[in-house]
C-alpha cells in the first residue's frame, strides 16, 4: 500500500454573495483507484477543526480502506474565513452542503461529532428536500449532539448568562479544551430553534451508527439515546463506552471510530 501523504493540499469554496461571502477551506483525499464505496465526509464539532485527531484518522482510514474522503471547516473555524461570531446552524449547514455538492461526485458517510452530528442530521434534510437522499450511504454520530442550543444550554443558563444574551448578545464560559472562553450568541441560539430535529421522527434512510461515552461532561450519554429514540425507522446501532469522554480521542476510541465506520460501509 502507499504511503499516506503527510497532509492533503487545502483548498477552498465560496460560500455565500456579498457581505456574507465566506472562503471555506477544504482537504479532499481522492483514492489512488477508483472506488464504488461512498467517500468519507467529516463534520466537525463546535470550534474545532479539520486538523484535529478523530478527522485526521479518518482519512488515514480512508485511504486504508481505498475511498475518497472529505473535511473542511466552518466559517470561523481553523483555515476559513468568516467571523466566528456571525456562525449559526443554518450557516453552517449552508456550507457543509456547499462543500459536499463540490467535492462529493456519489454517494457518502457522513461522519459527525459533537454539533458535526446535528450539522449532518440537517444536511441530510436539505438533500432529501432536493430529492438527493439516496447520496447518504450511512451516518457515524460521535458524541452527538442535536438541538444542543434548546436542549442542553437554555435550559442550563444563569440569571447572568440570560443578561448577558440581552445586553450584549452572546455569553462566554469556560472551556475544558482551550485557554480561549467558549462563546454562546443569540443568534446562535434564537437560529437553533429553528433547526431543531428532535421535534418527531427522524428519517435518515440509511444505517446509523453512535458512539457516545458514558463520562462525557459536556453531552449526557442519556442525550443519544433520545436521539435514537427518534430514528424508529432507521437501522441504528449504539456503542456505548464506560469509560469515555466527550472527545472519544483515545486509541482504544479511534479503534471503535474505524470499527463503526467499517460497519457502514459493509450496509452502504
Amino acid at each position: 500500500m502507499p504511503a499516506m501523504p503527510a497532509e492533503t493540499e487545502v483548498t477552498h469554496v465560496k460560500v455565500g454573495a456579498e457581505a456574507s461571502a465566506r472562503n471555506i477551506a477544504m482537504r479532499i483525499f481522492r483514492a489512488e483507484l477508483p472506488s464504488n464505496r461512498p467517500a468519507l465526509v467529516w463534520l466537525g464539532g463546535y470550534r474545532s477543526d479539520m486538523t484535529g485527531t478523530k478527522a485526521l484518522e479518518v482519512e488515514r482510514h480512508a485511504h486504508a480502506v481505498g475511498t475518497d474522503c472529505v473535511r473542511f471547516d466552518y466559517s470561523g473555524h481553523g483555515a476559513s474565513g468568516g467571523d466566528f461570531k456571525e456562525g449559526t446552524i443554518s450557516r453552517w449547514v449552508e456550507e457543509s452542503l456547499a462543500v459536499v455538492d463540490h467535492a462529493v461526485a456519489g454517494r457518502m458517510i457522513l461522519i459527525g461529532s459533537s454539533m458535526g452530528a446535528w450539522v449532518a442530521l440537517r444536511l441530510i434534510e436539505e438533500l432529501r428536500a432536493r430529492g438527493h437522499g439516496e447520496r447518504i450511504a450511512g451516518l457515524v454520530l460521535i458524541a452527538p449532539a442535536p438541538d444542543f442550543t434548546a436542549e442542553l444550554i437554555e435550559p442550563n443558563l444563569s440569571p447572568a448568562e440570560r443578561a448577558s444574551l440581552a445586553e450584549r448578545g452572546y455569553f462566554e464560559e469556560p472551556s475544558d479544551y482551550s485557554p480561549e472562553p467558549n462563546v454562546f450568541t443569540r443568534a446562535l441560539i434564537e437560529d437553533g430553534r429553528e433547526n431543531r430535529v428532535l421535534r418527531g421522527p427522524i428519517a435518515t434512510g440509511c444505517p446509523v451508527h453512535i458512539l457516545q461515552g458514558m463520562r462525557d461532561p459536556d453531552v449526557p450519554y442519556t442525550h443519544a439515546l433520545k436521539l435514537m429514540e427518534h430514528m424508529p425507522a432507521d437501522d441504528v446501532v449504539m456503542t456505548l463506552i464506560r469509560d469515555g469522554d466527550h472527545r472519544l480521542s483515545r486509541e482504544e476510541d479511534i479503534v471503535k471510530l474505524k470499527q463503526a465506520i467499517n460497519a457502514v460501509l459493509a450496509k452502504a
